[in-house]
């Protein structure tokens, strides 16, 4: 493998002076050199076959011994130098201190076709910022990652990809579900890779500690490296910076209530600078449509990250980073404005999506439609993906029966459609025939627009922990069985058609199927 080496974040920001890999506190630096774990005995058991082409990888190049060294963490490139960042964050509303990449290490940049990469492992040993944990990760949150991380892709979501998932032939002890019954795991190493891995916690760090200097050097950086459009000098720059990563923000945002994406974990350090889907934890998709659901066990109680608070959080963050910046703007009021437009640019796109979900044209009024599907969604459990997908079948000639009747396989119990439930499900649907009545495309033109925006396939827990079941015997079939699915979520796909399904009951409180801790 031969790649066009051109590191950027360990060359332009200043480095931790001290060289030794120790757990400690880490002042005026951006990073820390490190070198990954050597791994006992290396796997690997997937590739993104399509991602390795858009980073100049052949695939005899992907099946080659060095493909694994390297990004498994066995073999560092020549004039390439390893590194852990270093950034703090707001972890579940409180102030965290540092954490940085405590089991992230970040192999070297390249430059392919006029795009800028940063190859990242997660999983591959301690660094400055561990803490008291061990830097390794093992198989079960490896398959999450590389498989969502690549889903989210084909899905249109702004996100980071995932190249390579190894097993590193280790055992990593972990407690699952943080109530005394650690036991060994199989370790594995994904290799991560996004234009940048900086998060808002990057930048809150420097603040943090009034450290300005070094605060100044990362948004220069930053702005220069991948805010090129960004003109403006002095404190407006650094408005201008917050503004744009704001609008990526909520762009980012949206499309996850567009497929029914839920995090999780939104700390500020687990938010990306440019706006781009990170850290693949304890996350999960909507199966019955509720506002409330979240996945993460930690979060069980406040539900702070559930799906409904997730537009809300992002603006939470946002002000922090605010508050990270203020020491290059100084300008209370300048930050202010630009957060104040928050809310209405998101509810305008998210109001723009749902018209685009319902196949209706965004330039008109249908305020009492989208907020009709939504509180109608919740009188019985529907499934999201199915409900919106099967309702590109209804046509202008339904009754409001017929329609219930087509989208009625998204109802996890059709029984429980009673009385004043079906009422309101078929009030809503005249209003809908209605709507689709007095429009100009036909039938057909609606349905193609409908399926294009609206998932046939998304990774559900369910499938996820399937395939996890089945590496833990030493069978990865599966893994790349939901790889393909999943790179035309959009197309009908008759092969797979048995994963257009509502969860499977054994599946509704299964551990990794319905809620999932953060240990991995």
């Amino acid at each position: 493998m031969i790649f066009n080496l051109n590191d950027t974040f360990n060359k332009e920001l200043p480095a931790d002076i001290t060289q030794e890999n120790s757990r400690r506190q880490v002042y005026n630096a951006c990073y820390s050199f490190v070198t990954p774990k050597q791994t006992s005995n290396p796997e690997l058991i997937h590739f993104s076959d399509d991602f390795i082409q858009e980073v100049g990888i052949t695939k005899e190049d992907a099946q080659s011994e060095e493909f694994l060294k390297v990004f498994s963490g066995n073999k560092v490139l020549e004039n390439s130098h390893p590194y852990a960042m270093c950034y703090g964050g707001h972890q579940f509303g409180h102030w965290a201190g540092q954490l940085g990449d405590g089991r992230a290490i970040n192999l070297f940049e390249i430059d392919y076709n006029d795009k800028h990469w940063t190859f990242q492992l997660k999983g591959a040993g301690e660094t400055p910022y561990s803490r008291t944990a061990d830097g390794l990760a093992v198989l079960r949150s490896s398959i999450r990652e590389h498989l969502c991380s690549e889903a989210m892709h084909y899905l249109g979501v702004p996100t980071t990809r995932s190249l390579a998932l190894s097993l590193t032939g280790d055992q990593v002890m972990r407690d699952i579900m943080y109530n005394g019954n650690a036991a060994y795991e199989k370790g594995a190493v994904v290799c991560r890779v996004a234009p940048s891995f900086i998060r808002f916690g990057n930048f809150e760090i420097f603040a943090a500690r009034q450290d300005n200097e070094t605060l100044k050097k990362l948004a220069d950086y930053t702005i220069e490296h991948f805010y090129s459009n960004i003109t403006s000098t002095g404190k407006q720059k650094y408005l201008d910076f917050l503004t744009e990563v704001r609008n990526r923000t909520i762009d980012m945002i949206v499309h996850w209530q567009r497929v029914g994406f839920v995090h999780g974990v939104m700390n500020t350090d687990n938010l990306s600078i440019l706006g781009l889907t990170i850290d693949y934890g304890p996350y999960g998709w909507l199966e019955g449509f509720d506002y409330e659901w979240t996945p993460n066990t930690t979060d069980a109680q406040n539900k702070r990250y559930r799906f409904g608070n997730q537009p809300y959080i992002a603006m939470w963050n946002l002000y922090k980073l605010a508050n990270a910046l203020y020491p290059l703007i100084e300008e209370v009021d300048s930050l202010q404005a630009i957060l104040n437009e928050y809310e209405a640019l998101y509810l305008k796109q998210y109001e723009a999506m749902m018209k685009q979900k319902l196949g209706l044209n965004t330039k008109s009024d249908y305020s009492s439609l989208v907020s009709g599907i939504e509180k109608t969604l919740q009188l019985i459990e529907t499934d999201y993906t199915i409900f919106f997908r099967k309702l590109s079948l209804v046509t202008k000639n339904d009754t409001p029966a017929s329609a219930i009747l087509k989208i009625s396989d998204a109802f996890y119990n059709e029984e429980d459609l009673q009385k004043e439930s079906k009422k309101q499900w078929s009030s809503w649907f005249a209003q809908y025939i209605e709507t689709i009545q007095s429009l100009d495309s036909t039938d057909e033109e609606r349905a193609t627009r409908m399926n294009a925006i609206n998932p046939k396939y998304v990774l559900r827990n369910y499938m996820a922990q399937l395939a996890i079941d089945d590496a833990d015997k030493g069978n990865y079939d599966l893994i790349d069985e939901l790889y393909q699915l999943l790179k035309n979520p959009y197309d009908e796909q008759p092969t797979y058609e048995k994963w257009f399904a509502k969860r499977p009951e054994w599946a509704r409180h299964k551990v990794g199927c319905s809620m999932l801790s953060c240990s991995s």
